[in-house]
């Protein structure tokens, strides 16, 4: 199966498809910013944190990789749970058990990622 058979959006390579996916993500990150209040929070987070971890807290430069990482992974876990709202939620905004499953598994996932946020800064700072 080629790739024009696939989708009727693949096909694009080299530069112009990494032009492409570029794009996209922009489209991403501002459709989140725009619509999703907890992708706001946890960007302004993000923004305190990432300096932090960088410039003031005495740590080794793996310790800094692990303060960032775990700050930036809330943001990324928090699209892929606002992607599965919006893609739910395009399929049918009817109540559904599985509908519900799909979005407490994307909330439980962001929970997860916040636990893991509190547990790395935690264990750097006071570990």
């Amino acid at each position: 199966m080629t790739p024009h058979q696939e989708s009727p959006f693949k096909g694009k390579t080299g530069v112009r498809r990494l032009l492409n996916a570029f794009g996209y993500s922009l489209d991403g990150l501002r459709a989140a910013f725009r619509h999703e209040d907890a992708f706001r929070q946890l960007s302004l987070l993000a923004l305190l944190l990432v300096p932090l971890a960088l410039f003031v807290v005495d740590a080794s430069a793996p310790a800094r990789a692990l303060l960032v990482a775990s700050s930036i992974a809330t943001l990324i876990i928090e699209l892929l749970n606002s992607a599965i709202e919006a893609a739910v939620d395009h399929t049918s905004l009817e109540r559904h058990p599985l509908a519900k499953r799909a979005k407490d598994m994307g909330s439980a996932a962001q929970l997860l990622g916040l636990v893991n946020l509190l547990l790395v800064w935690g264990l750097v700072l006071f570990g």
